[in-house]
């Protein structure tokens, strides 16, 4: 398979998940592949084979400067890892927040915006739930 098609696969199984995640957060079928971190986990798998690829091309990754870190990323290998990246962790922290709701009872139309902003754009979904978890637990 090529990179490419890799990246599209990676798009393909993680949009339904974020979908699922924030239209039908308690469903059961939504429960299961957050309790288990099914999506996560294949994302886990294909980011180690093309860190892997990206590091035999490359070598040792030099992460100790802006400069280094944008050397990287002209190699495709690390390109789809570093998305592929993205794309597990964010995840990641969006079934962590739902997963944390659990207690906190957010409404859903308050948990939408932050689960979409962590799809997005990552740390602002992110902080955007923070702060209303801060306010929710303040209020209790």
């Amino acid at each position: 398979m090529t990179p490419t098609e890799v990246f599209s696969i990676a798009g393909m199984i993680t949009m339904p998940m974020w979908i699922l995640m924030i239209v039908l957060p308690k469903w059961k079928v939504t429960r299961f592949f957050i309790d288990f971190k099914v999506i996560p986990l294949a994302l886990s798998a294909i980011y180690a084979v093309y860190i892997f690829k990206a590091m035999q091309i490359g070598g040792g990754m030099d992460f100790g400067s802006l400069q280094s870190v944008m050397a990287l990323f002209t190699e495709e290998h690390a390109v789809l890892a570093g998305w592929v990246h993205y794309l597990a962790f964010d995840l990641v922290v969006g079934m962590w927040m739902l997963d944390q709701n659990k207690k906190l009872q957010i409404h859903q139309l308050l948990m939408a915006p932050c689960l979409f902003g962590t799809f997005m754009l990552g740390p602002i979904g992110f902080l955007a739930f923070m702060i209303l978890r801060a306010i929710k637990l303040k209020k209790s």
